[in-house]
């Protein structure tokens, strides 16, 4: 780069999307500050922007107990979640954050999403003169991605397996720029086809319905 480039631009080549495969060590909660944005106490807890965690057995922040959220900063004792508890009870005692576990899909790429757009509502009448509209729920839309196919991939293995169960399951998206920024949502794996051709490797297309928000970190 030359002096004065401010280039932000960043290369696809490191990316890597990932699958939730299971559930890691809950953490102990010693303390909660209610806001717009919710602070976690959890000493030593070692979580990482982007992990996803799920709320059971606080006393008295019952609203958090059952949802899940993903981290979107942290320090050595505490993390923060984009969850708006300013309403909610004040914190008495106990609680865990569990966090989901996510397991590499090897061998993808491309991908396209997340995505998708609202939906448009109509609302003219007789006495309009022009169309008048509003804006319905955002739909996320679909992720969808092509990989060379490995039958021995643990990753591959487990999104093959959520369509045939018809299971949501969480994924995970991290870029490449200088923040690491961390995409993070939930979706039901829809269709995994299998392509091959006359001196050509085995690839896989797979598409991903998205349930929810998606959150970036």
């Amino acid at each position: 780069m030359f002096l004065g480039d401010t280039m932000t631009a960043f290369a696809s080549q490191g990316i890597t999307l990932k699958i939730e495969s299971g559930s890691g060590v809950a953490k102990n909660i010693t303390a909660i500050s209610l806001g717009a944005i919710t602070e976690i106490t959890s000493n030593s807890h070692g979580l990482a922007v982007g992990d996803v965690v799920t709320f059971a057995s606080i006393g008295g922040t019952t609203d958090l107990n059952g949802q899940s959220a993903m981290v979107i900063a942290k320090e050595t004792n505490t993390f923060f979640v984009a969850i708006d508890s300013s309403a909610y009870s004040a914190y008495t005692s106990g609680g865990t954050a569990t966090p989901a576990t996510y397991t590499t899909i090897g061998e993808v790429v491309d991908f396209s999403g997340p995505g998708g757009q609202a939906a448009v509502i109509d609302v003219t009448n007789l006495a309009s003169t022009r169309k008048e509209k509003l804006m319905g729920l955002p739909d996320e839309g679909q992720f969808t991605f092509n990989l060379h196919l490995d039958p021995a991939d643990t990753g591959q293995l487990a999104a093959k397996a959520s369509r045939d169960a018809q299971t949501e399951l969480g994924y995970q998206l991290t870029l490449t720029d200088t923040g690491a920024t961390v995409l993070t949502w939930d979706a039901y794996c829809l269709a995994f086809n299998i392509v091959g051709g006359v001196d050509k490797q085995v690839t896989a297309s797979i598409t991903l319905e998205i349930t929810g928000e998606v959150s970036w970190a």
